[in-house]
């Protein structure tokens, strides 16, 4: 009995340093003023850059609390603009991202990694009209003081997400691969 009641101890105390259960990491205010949802596409071979006016973030991060780290950031992807008023009017219809069904994308981390020197990656789950695709987010990050500034990007390929739908399955016109660019300042919340 006693050595049953010494193991229980033990399993408990293990459970309390665990990685796992750490502490969470401290929370994080995006300054939407100073931060940028952007994507970068091609038409006829013709590059073209688009932003998401709409979008937000809550973030736990802490580079010494990996696993107590977490992003939540949530998108209305109607608000997608490119400057172009045609493409800017298709992007919301059901050929792309089907705002009307879907009217939001989302990316949830389900783990950090530090590459050393203010490098990490994100590994999360991204769902864009319904499809959720396991990615990984490469970033830089800043922190000096209360501010942290993060910029990263990767690239997607729409059509795993149904994104371009129709004539616009292929990469005749409206190419497939897009890079998604991320630039966040945030204030740590006290």
């Amino acid at each position: 009995m006693k050595s049953l009641t010494r193991a229980i101890v033990v399993a408990g105390l293990l459970a309390l340093t665990s990685p796992a259960l750490a502490a969470p990491a401290p929370n994080w205010a995006v300054d939407a003023a100073n931060s940028r949802l952007g994507f970068r596409g091609a038409f006829n071979g013709d590059a073209f850059n688009g932003v998401f006016h709409r979008w937000s973030a809550q973030i736990a991060f802490d580079p010494k609390n990996l696993a107590g780290s977490k992003a939540v950031v949530s998108v209305d992807v109607a608000s997608a603009a490119t400057g172009d008023a045609d493409r800017d009017q298709a992007m919301p219809t059901a050929d792309w991202f089907s705002a009307k069904t879907q009217p939001k994308a989302t990316f949830v981390t389900t783990s950090f990694k530090d590459l050393g020197g203010g490098k990490y990656q994100a590994a999360g789950d991204l769902t864009i009209r319904g499809v959720k695709k396991p990615v990984v987010l490469p970033f830089t990050l800043a922190i000096s003081g209360d501010t942290a500034r993060m910029n990263g990007s990767l690239v997607l390929n729409r059509t795993a997400f149904g994104i371009g739908q129709g004539q616009w399955k292929t990469g005749d016109v409206v190419a497939t691969e897009v890079t998604v660019t991320v630039a966040v300042t945030a204030r740590r919340a006290h």
